[in-house]
């Protein structure tokens, strides 16, 4: 899964990967040649007295190094401007794919794991991309070259080779088979810190309500020690790793000192050549070294690919149409028919035979009891999810062949928790119509009831809102969220429950202006409160998933005992019978 994700991610830098390749080549080779150059200078200069000579060849070394440093610094540069591009298109990716999803893919994942993945998951491999063009490419070169220069030097000397390199390798294949399960309970460990931490800033005013900071503390806790401890023994085998490779290294170099002075005694090996030898050894065990440090990563790696695949992998059950309807003839009306939504896997559908009608210059109104699915119907309409049975029609049209961008300049909804974006009031509210004038937007706040507040807010248009909306008040922030919808100038307008933080006289006189502008659109209002809904022009009324009645306010009240319980729940006889 790595390397498929690595392939093509990577595929556009291919004139960077050569390059970095071909300068970590020439940096390796001036590397190896330094030992060879300086073993000569030991034999034919330093043991000779032959100053000149010393001065000679050391001036190439000089050179060679001057070689290797501007060729490491040319490879490192493309090296870490392709790592860090990788990482900005794999996040450009995922957040691209997550886009596409309907409100069941983002469930189906989480918002903690999403975040996880697009941050921790891919800076890990952004990470090894860059170990790998800064260290794991010099490797096998310096690996292979240091053998072949060894042998080079000294043929019998490098039978030591064939012992140490095997040891070296096993233990390292060892360790590192250890590591990775390690490592997806890591990511997993990151996944519920962040969940849980989530949900302690968004709940905060719950916790402090009930008092549960002391039980927040310990589910915290909970989540952070599960993390620690995989850390820890993530950490006590990366600790071992290292004292060990650091043990092989050094018995070989002693070994390498041990029989390499018998061969010297014996006349067979001259110092320098020992000392080149050394100089070899070392550079191969080292580039050894170094593809263990990748090799430490790779298992962490490959989880973090796995887990940013199943995101890229995942397409969304809302899918766009193959040949989409990019104009509609009629203006506005909306029509459900025989419509049913359930759950993967649930045993009972949420929506079951709905058939609704709701038409311009009329407000269609939607009852019902907690979890009848009213939100549920309302989100069918922009496919927020897509119906499961039946058809939502748009002028005539299945949304699910409508152009998606058509689709939302034709439709306003107003959401259940409005949702406010880091920025200014301006700034959201023109966040569906870019182009709106200051005129334009202070005419919405007027029949949103919302010019007062604004107009005392610090500069007023201008005026900072927190990520959230959370510096405003929840009446607040939903009067911003309906004239929002007002500047965006739909055909159809949805409001999920949009004026339950309103006081009734805010509500009336909000409800009175947006009758008088609105004209020539398609309304349909969800809400509890019977107040808001019962000058209606339809009201529907949904009970468990399914529409048992519809009629006017005084039809209801006559013919629909579901509706006149609420009703009376909410009423007097009296109140209900007077408009």
């Amino acid at each position: 899964m790595l390397i498929k994700l690595l392939r093509v991610h990577l595929r556009p830098y291919r004139k960077e990967i050569t390059l970095v390749v071909l300068f970590q080549f020439f940096q390796t080779i001036a590397t190896l040649y330094l030992p060879a150059l300086n073993a000569d200078i030991i034999d034919n200069g330093v043991v000779k007295g032959d100053t000149a000579y010393v001065m000679q060849v050391g001036a190439g070394m000089l050179g060679m190094t001057l070689l290797q440093i501007a060729a490491q610094i040319v490879a490192v540069y493309f090296g870490a401007r392709t790592a860090m591009a990788v990482g900005r298109d794999l996040r450009s990716s995922i957040f691209t794919r997550v886009q596409t999803f309907s409100a069941r893919e983002v469930g189906q994942f989480g918002a903690p794991s999403l975040i996880t993945r697009t941050t921790n998951d891919v800076q890990q491999i952004q990470m090894l991309v860059l170990l790998t063009f800064t260290l794991m490419v010099s490797a096998p070169i310096m690996c292979v070259g240091g053998i072949v220069l060894a042998l080079r030097e000294d043929a019998p000397l490098s039978s030591l080779l064939l012992v140490v390199v095997p040891i070296l390798v096993t233990v390292i294949g060892l360790i590192i088979a250890r590591m990775r399960p390690l490592f997806r309970s890591m990511q997993v460990r990151i996944d519920r810190v962040n969940q849980v931490m989530r949900e302690q800033i968004t709940g905060i005013r719950v916790i402090r309500a009930f008092v549960r900071d002391d039980h927040e503390r310990a589910r915290y806790g909970v989540a952070n020690a599960e993390l620690t401890d995989v850390s820890l023994r993530v950490g006590k085998i990366m600790a071992l790793m290292f004292p060990t490779v650091m043990l092989i290294v050094n018995i070989s170099s002693v070994a390498v000192i041990w029989f390499g002075g018998v061969r010297i005694d014996s006349g067979g090996m001259q110092i320098g050549a020992l000392t080149a030898f050394v100089s070899y050894l070392m550079q191969i065990l080292m580039s050894i070294m170094m593809a263990t440090f990748m090799f430490m990563m790779i298992p962490r790696a490959e989880v973090c690919a796995e887990r940013i695949e199943e995101v890229l992998s995942t397409d969304s059950s809302v899918v766009p149409p193959k040949t989409p309807v990019t104009s509609l003839a009629r203006h506005g009306e909306l029509e459900l028919r025989d419509v049913g939504f359930h759950y993967p896997g649930a045993e009972a559908g949420v929506l079951s035979g709905v058939h609704l009608t709701a038409r311009p210059n009329e407000i269609t109104a939607i009852i019902g009891s907690t979890g009848s699915g009213k939100t549920t119907l309302l989100n069918l309409v922009p496919r927020l999810f897509d119906a499961t049975e039946g058809q939502v029609l748009v002028d005539g049209v299945d949304v699910r062949e409508i152009d998606p961008d058509l689709l939302a300049k034709v439709i306003g909804l107003v959401p259940q928790k409005p949702y406010l974006f880091t920025g200014t009031v301006g700034s959201n509210l023109r966040y569906g119509n870019p182009d709106a004038t200051d005129e334009e937007l202070w005419q919405a706040l007027d029949i949103a009831q919302a010019r007062s507040f604004v107009e005392s807010m610090d500069g007023q248009l201008d005026a900072p809102i927190a990520q959230g909306g959370t510096n405003v008040s929840g009446g607040q922030r939903q009067r911003l969220a309906i004239a929002r919808t007002l500047v965006h100038r739909p055909e159809v307008y949805l409001f999920d429950d949009s004026f339950s933080a309103l006081d009734y006289a805010t509500d009336a006189a909000l409800r009175s202006a947006l009758t008088a502008h609105i004209t020539g659109a398609t309304v349909v209002i969800v809400d509890q409160r019977v107040s808001t809904i019962r000058d209606a022009d339809r009201i529907i009324v949904l009970d468990d998933g399914k529409v048992v009645g519809t009629g006017t306010h005084e039809d209801l009240m006559a013919n629909s005992p579901t509706y006149r319980e609420i009703v009376l729940s909410q009423l007097t006889v009296e109140e209900a019978s007077t408009r």
